[in-house]
């Protein structure tokens, strides 16, 4: 059983459509010959028939009849109603009865018998008549040949001759048709098995027929550009990350050599801070890089009902010193998620929005249509609409996010972005009179339906 599944496709087929076209020429072969064999026995029977009938009507005129009675039978026996044989065919006479079997006065009888030890060799289809006369119930029996189950040799020779061809026939074409169909598959795994990680810009041909080979082939490289784009995400991520480390470590390498080549002259407490520094800096990104590895594999806290309310509240009052002034317009807004990963976001947008505002940072907070709306807005310079995708970009940092704050990591929105999409929402960048305004939008929770939790992550 191993091996046959170890079998190809059209091996397989071509194998089942054998078996198939097998037993359907089977049936049909059987049918035949018993048809044939019927419309024979039923001939046969006719003519004992006609054989009992002749005979019949010369007993009914007070004749014996004689086995000569025209009809093609191969033995005959009349029977008086003492038991005698009073007529018989030659190779019968002196012989005892042919048949066990008394015919019944009105229908007579008719049986197949093998082995007669009067008849040896072969099968005979006897039929009996019991005739009424003045001295009694006469009996008549005729026997001829029994036809064998497949009738004649020719017609058993010719059936099967006949059903080999078809059943070779189809296995030819089941396999040539199988073949051909899956042309295509085989053309599509040699282009495959070309592509490599380094070179996925090849695709695989696309067949003319609208069928499910054709829709394999659009999947395939539908799924073939997805991972090329992924790919290319993933080389400028690594480009990027490997430069945003290079920087700090460059950074204190470069501290440390000046400090040693003058350690006499050296300002030790300030290239100390200036280290701490670039260590915060490489400790940030690293930091971001393993919440971005941990998001991307949805491995995120418990989800529990969490007031945003109380939540953007707690932060604001407990966070470090404002260099800016932050407004507050906040009503109650229940959603359902991760509390550590919410704050996260929280953080990542007021950062952000400081990082880049005059004076002012807004944080506003409703529930409309079925969702929280926290939308933190900075009186800033803005973010250019051709831009607003860019920024969530992992390590994508604008030229004026650069001048600004060169210590910053480029990974806080990407993060955010992720967050609210693993609760089930969206972060967008939406338009606003001046600076930048975000919003996040996230499903309010209800206890009659379920909710996109941490534990099934909402792409």
């Amino acid at each position: 059983m191993k091996a046959c599944r170890e079998w190809s496709v059209r091996t397989r087929l071509s194998l089942l459509s054998a078996i198939v076209m097998t037993l359907l020429c089977a049936g049909i072969a059987a049918l035949i010959i018993k048809i044939v064999h019927d419309d024979r026995t039923l001939e046969t029977n006719r003519r004992n028939h006609h054989a009992i009938t002749h005979a019949a009507r010369l007993l009914t005129r007070g004749q014996v009849p004689t086995a000569s009675t025209g009809y093609p039978i191969s033995a005959f026996q009349v029977i008086d109603p003492t038991g005698r044989i009073v007529s018989a065919s030659a190779n019968l006479r002196g012989r005892p009865p042919m048949a066990p079997f008394v015919p019944s006065p009105l229908v007579g009888g008719m049986e197949t018998l093998c082995h007669m030890p009067d008849l040896p060799g072969t099968c005979m289809i006897v039929s009996a008549q019991r005739v009424p006369r003045p001295d009694g119930d006469w009996s008549i029996f005729v026997a001829a040949p029994a036809h064998p189950w497949y009738v004649t040799e020719r017609l058993l020779t010719g059936v099967v001759a006949v059903f080999v061809l078809l059943i070779a026939i189809t296995t030819i074409g089941a396999w040539r048709i199988v073949a051909r169909s899956l042309k295509p598959v085989d053309t599509i795994r040699t282009q495959l098995s070309k592509i490599t990680s380094t070179d996925l810009g090849h695709r695989v041909p696309v067949p003319g027929p609208r069928d499910e080979i054709h829709d394999l082939a659009c999947t395939v490289n539908q799924t073939l550009t997805l991972l090329e784009a992924a790919f290319q995400r993933e080389r400028r991520f690594t480009s990027d990350a490997s430069h945003d480390l290079r920087s700090p470590i460059t950074a204190m390498r470069t501290q440390l050599e000046e400090a040693l080549l003058h350690p006499a002259d050296a300002d030790w407490p300030a290239t100390t801070a200036a280290m701490l520094n670039s260590l915060h800096r490489l400790q940030a990104i690293v930091t971001d890089l393993l919440t971005l590895s941990r998001l991307d594999a949805g491995a995120l806290g418990p989800a529990a009902p969490v007031d945003l309310r109380d939540l953007v509240s707690c932060e604001l009052d407990h966070r470090h010193p404002h260099e800016v002034v932050i407004a507050r317009d906040l009503q109650s807004a229940l959603v359902h998620g991760d509390r550590l990963q919410l704050v996260r976001l929280l953080t990542n947008l007021v950062d952000n929005a400081e990082r880049h505002a005059a004076s002012t940072v807004t944080i506003s907070l409703s529930a409309e249509a079925g969702q929280a709306v926290l939308a933190v807005s900075d009186d800033g310079s803005g973010i250019p609409a051709g831009q607003r995708e860019r920024i969530f970009e992992r390590f994508a940092r604008l030229d004026d996010a650069r001048d600004k704050d060169a210590g910053g990591t480029g990974l806080g929105l990407p993060i955010a972005r992720q967050i609210a999409e693993r609760h089930g929402g969206t972060l967008t960048v939406e338009e606003s009179e001046q600076g930048a305004r975000f919003v996040a939008r996230i499903p309010l929770y209800s206890a009659r339906r379920p909710h996109p939790s941490h534990d099934q992550p909402t792409e």
